[in-house]
């Protein structure tokens, strides 16, 4: 009862908030309340949260904590499809930053030192895409690609093809530990979100990022340079994707750089698109890249508790996706009005020959 209290009040507000700023969020929104109204109905338990030793446990919990892999690696990608190009390589470089910590842990390195090396190695691959792409002007998907195949090959040879565990108490916090009764995932995401939008929306970053996604040639006439400023894009989503495989890792307490991050990027770019932004790059929406991708984990929670196989999984879960992104199209939505006025007028019509 308190969590329908807390949930549905807030859920309407930033409904109402987002529709009157014309935010395209708010399609996500009311997708997002629909799956939560469909569980409230016919999934039993999907919405009981109990409390244990000072912690939060349920499965709208559970969706917090899982899906916030993809939030963060939603974060940086927002950033990159927002200058018009997209990074592949992301759950190859969860992978890698996996790999990274667990290695230096278990060599005796203390836990902060450990987590800076992932994070520095996910952000020189992160440059190495930005090279790729602003540098020696690769197609944004072939650049990526490259490391998508070849990052994981790079995290399994550092793990010598080998699952490698570690049991250091620092490093499992990150992943396993808890904070004012929520998973500390939840608020290694709220930072990032803080950080990201406060480096981008309290400075000209966001508006230079904006620029050169709307028009890079116009932007590079107005004194931006659109190279340096698309290599940063690619550093910042190669950092939050080190940020998630340490949670991926630390979550599992080992590094297996076969399974961690895979597919992932899919589900990141899903958010994205899904959040309101673009592919063809220009505005970007932070907070919309969030609840696409708390939609896309709710959406696969609903389908393992509704029993739905694993491998049948994918076919409802693509359907719902197009489904929001076309009521998300201003042209499929000026067309259905444009139908609904035909039809009320060939109704006037008939009544008044009547």
């Amino acid at each position: 009862m308190i969590v329908d209290l807390m949930l549905w009040p807030s859920l309407v507000a930033l409904a109402w908030w987002s529709r009157r700023n014309g935010n395209p969020v708010f399609y996500a929104l009311i997708a997002l309340g629909l799956l939560l109204v469909f569980n409230r109905c016919f999934t039993p338990g999907f919405f009981e949260v109990d409390v244990r030793d000072g912690r939060l446990y349920g499965v709208l919990i559970d969706v917090l904590n899982h899906g916030s892999r993809v939030m963060a690696l939603a974060l940086g990608m927002t950033l990159v499809i927002a200058t018009g190009g997209v990074d592949l390589s992301v759950g190859a470089v969860m992978a890698i930053a996996g790999a990274v910590a667990a290695l230096m842990v278990n060599m005796g390195v203390p836990w902060p030192g450990a987590v800076a090396a992932a994070l520095g190695v996910a952000m020189l691959c992160g440059a190495w895409n930005g090279l790729l792409v602003a540098g020696f002007r690769v197609q944004p998907i072939v650049a990526t690609l490259i490391l998508m195949v070849a990052g994981r090959g790079i995290a399994q040879l550092l793990t010598g093809g080998q699952i490698i565990t570690f049991t250091d108490p620092g490093m499992a916090f990150i992943g396993n530990g808890h904070l004012l009764g929520f998973p500390f995932p939840v608020w290694i995401v709220l930072a990032l979100l803080g950080l990201v939008a406060l480096s981008t929306r309290r400075t000209a970053a966001g508006m230079f990022i904006e620029a050169v996604g709307n028009n890079e040639r116009a932007a590079y006439f107005a004194g931006l340079n659109p190279r340096v400023i698309k290599a940063a894009t690619y550093v910042l989503a190669g950092f939050c994707a080190g940020v998630a495989g340490l949670m991926a890792a630390s979550n599992i307490r080992a590094a297996d750089s076969n399974h961690v991050g895979l597919y992932l990027e899919l589900d990141a770019i899903l958010a994205v698109v899904v959040g309101g932004t673009s592919l063809m790059g220009g505005r970007y929406f932070l907070a919309g890249s969030l609840v696409g991708a708390l939609l896309i984990q709710t959406l696969t929670t609903t389908m393992f508790m509704r029993d739905v196989s694993a491998d049948v999984a994918p076919v409802p879960k693509a359907l719902f996706i197009i489904a929001v992104c076309l009521i998300q199209s201003p042209s499929l939505r000026a067309r259905c009005r444009s139908w609904s006025q035909q039809i009320r007028l060939f109704g006037a019509g008939r009544e008044k020959a009547s």
